[in-house]
């Protein structure tokens, strides 16, 4: 059965949408899912409503664990096939409100994506780092994981 861990776990939309329709593949239905997040009521949130849906769409058939705190990143990372990414390092506000901000303060547009454009370089400085401590990771518990 194939892991799957998805880091920003906290993120219910994203994981709601990504794992729920991954239980509706048949490769997938008996898959391990390790839930990783910072935040604890967010990670409890998406943890019920991911159960709910393993429940109910997948006859409970995957197992769904979950991880808080960089203390346990790499028990939710250990022997993944594949990591799946929605941090967002800094949370919407301030961070991403600032990223539109203090661009328009200086008379620049920034884009609607939040990855490219003056913001996308703002991101990039607060996620990078925590990124590459990610793949540090994985290179020490799932080195042949792909990271989504």
């Amino acid at each position: 059965m194939p892991k799957i861990t998805f880091m920003g776990a906290g993120s219910s939309v994203f994981a709601k949408n990504i794992l729920g329709d991954s239980m509706l593949s048949p490769s997938l239905h008996d898959a391990d899912i390790a839930l990783y997040d910072i935040d604890p009521k967010r990670l409890r949130e998406s943890k019920r409503m991911l159960q709910f849906l393993n429940k109910n769409i997948n006859k409970g058939r995957a197992k769904i664990t979950s991880h808080l705190g960089k203390a346990n990143r790499k028990a939710a990372l250990k022997d993944a096939n594949y990591v799946v990414n929605a941090i967002q390092v800094g949370g919407y506000k301030p961070s991403t409100v600032i990223d539109f901000e203090i661009p328009k303060k200086y008379g620049l547009r920034q884009t609607i994506a939040d990855t490219i454009g003056i913001g996308g370089v703002f991101r990039v400085l607060r996620t990078a780092p925590v990124m590459m401590a990610f793949a540090q990771d994985m290179e020490k518990v799932c080195p042949d994981a792909w990271f989504l």
